[in-house]
């Protein structure tokens, strides 16, 4: 079993504590830790303002300097620091016995040329934005320069995902996670992801049901069967190497919000179907 992150923001932290805590992980556990790094701000824009402290967009476009500074404090090759008074090399601690495998996430053509161009394996960010999917695949595999990292053109594609015992039942588990992601991207006021039935019973303006009819169709989402084949419909029609799911099942009323309990049954149902 592998471990590591859905997505590391890389704008949002310094490139060594990065490094740091992800060769930590690789001491703990060699050789099963894979690190994806993005450049998005993966939250509301108050949010982000905050986490970078109020730095604007400078980490933004030093992106691509610091995923290669992450990479190389992270390998027994270190960074070189220059200072006034002389040149450091700066590794990560623990030392490397070994190396995460870094996966460069995205949702753009912007990343698929960052990943072609270093020779890192690529995931595309299907259950964010669903738009250019094929495109950026294709460009990332024309385009791919081999590296030490990877030999050939690696890739896996994310999606959101809620399974239960009937079509409608998994759409209901749904529907608060897709209200929430179409008050992120119409600039409404965020807060706890709501319960089912407050879901079912809230109003939506015509932009946020246009979000939420995307999100719904790109989405993995039915009882079981249904839902299997629709994950291997979707890594089939992208030619991908690996899914991930986002299990975004909520919760009833009377169950824990805390622990959704229909996220757990999401991955149980698909795992009998697939595995």
């Amino acid at each position: 079993m592998r471990l590591g992150s859905g997505g590391v923001m890389l704008p949002n932290h310094a490139p060594l504590a990065v490094a740091e805590q992800f060769a930590l992980l690789e001491a703990a556990a060699p050789g099963r830790i894979d690190l994806g790094i993005g450049r998005a701000p993966g939250s509301d824009p108050v949010t982000s303002v905050m986490l970078r402290s109020g730095r604007g967009d400078e980490d933004i476009e030093n992106f691509p300097d610091y995923l290669d500074h992450v990479r190389a404090m992270m390998s027994s090759r270190g960074v070189q620091v220059q200072l006034r008074d002389g040149d450091y090399l700066l590794k990560a601690t623990p030392a490397a016995t070994g190396e995460p495998r870094l996966w460069l996430l995205g949702s753009s053509m912007y990343s698929a040329r960052l990943a072609a161009a270093k020779g890192l394996p690529y995931v595309f960010a299907h259950h964010f934005s669903g738009q250019g999917t094929e495109e950026a695949l294709a460009y990332y595999r024309a385009n791919f320069t081999p590296s030490e990292a990877c030999a050939v053109p690696t890739t896996f594609l994310t999606v959101n995902a809620a399974v239960a015992e009937t079509r409608d039942e998994a759409t209901a588990l749904m529907l608060p996670n897709l209200q929430m992601m179409a008050r992120l991207r119409t600039g409404r006021p965020l807060g706890a992801v709501d319960l089912v039935e407050d879901a079912r019973a809230a109003s939506v303006s015509d932009a946020e049901q246009r979000i939420i009819d995307s999100g719904l169709r790109r989405a993995v989402v039915g009882a079981p069967a249904e839902a299997a084949e629709q994950l291997t419909a979707l890594a089939e029609r992208f030619g991908v190497d690996e899914v991930m799911i986002n299990p975004v099942a909520s919760a009833h009323r009377g169950t824990a919000p805390a622990t959704a309990p229909g996220r757990d049954r999401t991955c149980e149902l698909l795992a009998k179907e697939l595995l």
